[in-house]
């Protein structure tokens, strides 16, 4: 038994016990922690008790923390430690959860969703074996890439992650909005100041054998709004044409959210956006992404490239911000026909957010804009549901340098420095907290139906971010 991380010892090491590992993820994934439900809250216990247990049999200190309070308690968190201010190279964070999505709707999924399988691909199917259940890669499968690297680190060198400094941190609301996260960070600044950087495994790559890291997510700022008129539901006979109709006026309200280049129309909404670089430009446009390509998947002609004039697809999705209405509700939506004006139309309006932009300041410009074109008649309800702000790693980041020379090593390819269209809270959260970056390294594909039914995550992407982990630890064994 070595006393110092090898990496070929460590990758004989995962290759060996890779059945076992997969044996254990099917395990966890047949806990249904599904967040979201109070129901389920036994279950979200024990698939956090089983995370804690898998740490401590890799010689991590671990525990399983409550949140929330003795009157509305929050799914436990698991903390785990090792290494101390002795330990080589920078002290990481590793930030996952172990809280699924609700399965529904269940007649849509092949298989049971926490019954996983393990099949070849069916014909017509991309990609390699996989694993089919609730869970497989959002976050369960990805979280075990990391711990399946913590145990063959750990039965190599008899230490824990091989000499690194870590604090893991597996959160269990992840997916029913991070209510408790937020306090239980603030409660350990202390102690979680001390770290470094953040390092999640929760994004994707490129595309199958392509791996990338994503340093910089998306913020968000969702919102709420209700347009009252009537203080009653009217019949449109007699009063159509009398008085304001809230569907119609709410609709006239959100077609002026954007002008003819479909850029946002609130005033100072682009105020604090951080420009896209030439150097940025120039390497996405390198990656050679194919906007047409991508629409055909999802039933789209190319002509439905549409967007803010000036910007690609792509430069859309990573940096630019965004506004879009996600639902719309008013009046008689049943079977058959009632003739009715109602007394409120609401809406779900959220704003997708870039680096240095304020989720409270968009949310607070928006509430005045929609005032500002009050029906008259009307008045505004207006809810602030939540909100976090979007993160960038300098590209110039050690941190970044490193999981890329791991990646490297453990794959044979460079990964793609990415960005991603989506948010991830906690990463703001930790930067405006804490004071860390975080790098995102993810082995997903964008058909592993994340959320949906049939859920999968192919063993191919699993070996390569267990091998990947395995390599940063390697990294910070050594730094």
């Amino acid at each position: 038994m070595a006393t110092t991380l090898s990496l070929p010892n460590l990758l004989a090491h995962l290759e060996r016990d890779e059945p076992a590992r997969i044996a254990e993820l099917m395990d966890w994934l047949r806990i249904p922690s599904v967040s979201t439900d109070p129901a389920f809250a036994g279950h979200c216990r024990r698939a956090a008790e089983w995370a804690a247990d898998h740490l401590r049999a890799s010689g991590l200190n671990a525990q399983v923390l409550p949140t929330g309070t003795k009157d509305k308690p929050g799914h436990p968190i698991v903390m785990a430690t090792c290494g101390d201010a002795t330990s080589p190279g920078p002290h990481v964070l590793f930030y996952g959860h172990y809280d699924v999505q609700p399965a529904d709707p269940l007649e849509l999924w092949h298989s049971p969703p926490f019954d996983p399988v393990r099949r070849a691909p069916a014909k017509g199917e991309d990609g390699g074996e996989r694993i089919i259940a609730r869970g497989a890669v959002d976050d369960k499968g990805q979280v075990m890439m990391f711990l399946a690297a913590l145990r063959a680190a750990f039965e190599a060198t008899a230490i824990p992650a091989g000499g690194a400094r870590l604090t893991v941190m597996l959160e269990g609301e992840e997916e029913s909005g991070s209510a408790n996260l937020e306090p239980f960070v603030m409660a350990r600044k202390a102690e979680l100041s001390k770290c470094d950087v953040c390092l999640i495994s929760d994004t994707g790559m490129l595309g199958r054998g392509k791996p990338a890291i994503t340093y910089g997510v998306r913020g968000l700022a969702y919102t709420e709004v209700v347009l009252h008129a009537a203080n009653q539901d009217l019949h449109s006979g007699l009063w159509g044409g009398r008085c304001p109709n809230p569907i119609t006026e709410l609709a006239r309200v959100l077609a002026q959210l954007h002008d003819k280049n479909r850029k946002v129309t609130i005033p100072g909404f682009y105020n604090d956006v951080r420009p896209l670089s030439a150097k940025e430009r120039a390497a996405w446009k390198a990656l050679k992404f194919s906007s047409a390509a991508a629409l055909k998947k999802i039933g789209l002609p190319p002509a439905a490239d549409i967007g803010e004039k000036g910007f690609t697809a792509m430069e859309r999705e990573w940096g630019r911000p965004t506004a879009e209405v996600n639902g719309i509700v008013g009046g008689y939506t049943g079977p058959g026909a009632k003739t009715v004006i109602p007394a409120k139309a609401s809406a779900k309006v959220s704003f997708r957010l870039v680096a240095d932009q304020s989720p409270e300041k968009v949310t607070k410009a928006f509430f005045k804009w929609c005032k500002d074109r009050t029906p008259p008649g009307c008045r505004w309800e207006l809810i602030d549901h939540h909100g976090g702000p979007g993160v960038t790693v300098p590209i110039d980041s050690p941190h970044l340098a490193s999981a890329g020379r791991a990646i490297k090593k453990a794959t044979g390819k460079a990964p793609a420095l990415i960005k991603s269209g989506g948010s991830i809270p906690v990463a703001g959260m930790l930067k405006k907290r804490l004071g860390i970056d975080t790098i995102f390294i993810g082995f997903g594909l964008d058909d592993d139906r994340v959320h949906s039914p049939n859920e999968k995550f192919e063993l191919d992407c699993y070996r390569a971010g267990a091998r990947a982990h395995a390599a940063f630890l390697c990294e910070l064994a050594q730094s």
